[in-house]
């Protein structure tokens, strides 16, 4: 669906994007992640066609980026946009569909399957300058599904929302997955892109530092807090050779397991050696600590 080749911008002395390569496949979720200033939002619009690349080249379904076909089969939310706020919700979508080419005897059923999927129907005859935030994004996302697209480009389409707002884009997106569109998702937003996507990049200063399916960077380790009285300290020193221990802190015992198997086995063997345990917790590690990893670690996991 989406490939670029050593994708490259520069701004006088500043490189904005440098060698960027990437493969997206039709129905996937990509998301793109990086701080800010890390690039992101540059690499979108050399994608989409609104910057020209100063190297290399942005493939759509075979086709070059800004290829007039090919935006037609293409939607854009940038993460700063404004509508005519005098227009209300039904009069921008029928202008943006005679933009799109839609014929005139569809435009009305596309409209209408925009607002729903958004969750605007019933309230299209709103006037825009009366809609919350939120809304506005709800309206921006039907402007940019309005023709159907094949691939979905969101530039963070969340950062602006609050909780009830990011829940309802999440929803959108997935109705959009369902229907085997593909998006690419650029966003600073951890949590929002481990709820939502199927693969992941990492930029930093413009260069793409990884990316793959989600689960190739969400390791199955588990990290074990046991509050724990008699513990056999035979034990403590084996699983310190083991690489296991992390900390003994009073009655506080902190360890690695391989995977959430591996917990109870822990569990009984304390037990086993007369430990008394009053309290257990097991948590693998999240998108916060790999993004960390990557982009202040270069890239080092």
């Amino acid at each position: 669906m989406l490939e670029t080749e050593k994708l490259s911008k520069k701004y006088e002395h500043t490189a904005a994007c440098t060698d960027i390569c990437l493969s997206i496949k039709e129905g996937q979720v990509f998301g793109l992640l990086g701080p800010n200033g890390a690039g992101k939002s540059t690499l979108v619009k050399m994608i989409i066609g609104l910057v020209r690349p100063s190297s290399g080249k942005a493939l759509i379904m075979g086709r070059a980026a800004g290829d007039i076909e090919v935006r037609y089969k293409t939607g854009y939310l940038p993460e700063m946009f404004r509508f005519y706020d005098w227009l209300n919700a039904w009069e921008l979508l029928s202008f943006y569909a005679r933009v799109y080419q839609i014929p005139a005897d569809k435009e009305k059923l596309a409209i209408q399957e925009a607002l729903e999927l958004v969750g605007l129907k019933g309230r299209e005859k709103g006037m825009i300058k009366t809609y919350s935030k939120g809304m506005q994004q709800r309206l921006g996302l039907a402007r940019a599904i309005l023709h159907q697209p094949a691939l979905v480009l969101l530039d963070e389409p969340t950062s602006a929302l609050d909780p009830l707002g990011r829940r309802d884009v999440r929803d959108v997106i997935k109705r959009l997955q369902q229907r085997g569109t593909t998006i690419f998702l650029n966003s600073h937003l951890l949590g929002e892109v481990e709820m939502t996507c199927s693969h992941l990049g990492f930029i930093k200063r413009g260069h793409l530092i990884d990316a793959g399916p989600i689960a190739d960077f969400m390791t199955k380790e588990q990290e074990i807090t046991v509050e724990v009285d008699n513990l056999n300290h035979d034990l403590f020193t084996r699983w310190n050779i083991e690489g296991r221990a992390v900390n003994m802190n009073d009655k506080l015992l902190q360890l690695k397991a391989v995977n959430r198997e591996e917990v109870p086995v822990i569990i009984n063997e304390i037990i086993g050696a007369g430990g008394r345990i009053y309290r257990v917790e097991s948590r693998s590690r999240g998108l916060e600590e790999v993004f960390i990893d990557l982009i202040e670690n270069d890239g080092a996991v």
